[in-house]
């Protein structure tokens, strides 16, 4: 039984689709549908060069308080443009519990909420760049569907080609 579910965003372009599928499954199961999406860490080339003009305790302070602030505004804005694109979907929109906006490393991220809400499934786009190989999963999707220990519902976005459409 499904009581659960995650929905975790890149909020990229085929997020919508995306999440149109996790609320199409959350009101058919009537399942709670908690929302993440997560921010990659500052790279080592930003982190320089931020290094080079902040001393230690502003560059401290503007991790803290900064990342905190973006974080928030993120979620803020995340919920908006769900409920901007359910237009009047009341009852989609509160089958939403949660939408939380994390720093680290996506597939870890997603992971962790994962056990930690306990839900019953999860829900993500496959996100694979076009790079002429096999597989057709994203770098996340494929850590994730190696490690995950619960069902995993995966909506395709890219479409195949066959050699005869070239």
């Amino acid at each position: 039984m499904i009581r659960s579910i995650l929905y975790a965003t890149d909020l990229g372009i085929y997020s919508p689709v995306v999440m149109q599928h996790a609320l199409g499954l959350a009101s058919s199961f009537g399942a709670d549908l908690y929302v993440v999406h997560v921010v990659e860490p500052m790279g080592l080339f930003a982190e320089s060069v931020l290094e080079s003009y902040l001393d230690e305790q502003a560059l401290s302070e503007l991790h803290q308080q900064g990342m905190d602030t973006m974080l928030s505004n993120i979620e803020l804005r995340v919920f908006a443009s769900i409920r901007e694109e359910l237009a009047g979907g009341d009852r989609e929109l509160a089958l939403i519990r949660s939408v939380k906006v994390i720093q680290g490393e996506p597939s870890q991220v997603i992971l962790e909420q994962s056990r930690k809400l306990l839900v019953d499934l999860l829900v993500l786009g496959s996100h694979a760049q076009s790079t002429g190989g096999e597989s057709h999963l994203g770098r996340t999707a494929a850590r994730i569907i190696d490690l995950v220990q619960i069902p995993v519902y995966l909506v395709p976005l890219m479409q195949r080609r066959r050699s005869t459409d070239v």
